[in-house]
């Protein structure tokens, strides 16, 4: 017999799985976000404020910063991945979906800016979202490369790891610097894949 907290009968507990994911879901935005502008030190209430929850709200989800700041990595990473199909799928040429995603990926950068204070490279957890962001986005590059190289507009042969390393190394410092234009130079590098002739 059913009892009243049957979720087969009641149907509110996949509603309420629903309705927690969506929260989680805009609690890593507005954390992503308020990163961005103040980087990981950012006051939690700036995060609950954004996000239009009080601040108990984030300390139930991530009881610590490095909780909140290791979900929003995986997020961030999470929601680049997923975009490179997309772009592919949405976008007039693969060149262009290749750099869109690129710009997307720049975002990301910027948004992790900081992490390496909260976890440094001897942290277990460091290695193991190092892996979650090579084991993700690497594929999702070589993807976006092989699509433009089958078309034509690039040479073949263009490594995504190696690709992406550039990219991010392009990006070291632009938060310091307000002469300095990441953006600008990716752009180039990415144009610059480009086939003449």
């Amino acid at each position: 017999m059913a009892t009243e907290g049957d979720e087969s009968v009641t149907g509110a507990s996949p509603r309420k799985r629903a309705d927690a994911v969506r929260n989680e879901k805009a609690l890593l935005d507005a954390a992503a976000a308020v990163f961005v502008t103040s980087g990981v030190e950012a006051p939690v209430r700036d995060i609950a404020a954004r996000a239009g929850v009080g601040t108990g709200t984030i300390y139930r989800h991530f009881p610590t910063r490095a909780d909140l700041i290791i979900a929003v990595y995986r997020h961030q990473v999470d929601a680049c991945a997923e975009a490179g199909p997309a772009l592919l799928a949405s976008s007039a040429t693969p060149h262009a979906a290749l750099g869109r995603w690129i710009d997307l990926f720049v975002d990301f950068l910027v948004t992790k800016r900081g992490l390496a204070g909260v976890l440094q490279p001897d942290n277990a957890g460091f290695d193991t979202l190092h892996a979650y962001f090579l084991d993700r986005l690497v594929p999702v590059c070589n993807q976006l490369l092989g699509a433009a190289a089958d078309a034509g507009e690039i040479r073949p042969g263009m490594d995504a790891y190696e690709l992406m390393r550039g990219v991010g190394n392009l990006c070291i410092g632009a938060d310091s610097d307000p002469n300095y234009d990441a953006r600008r130079l990716v752009e180039l590098l990415i144009a610059g894949l480009l086939r003449r002739g």
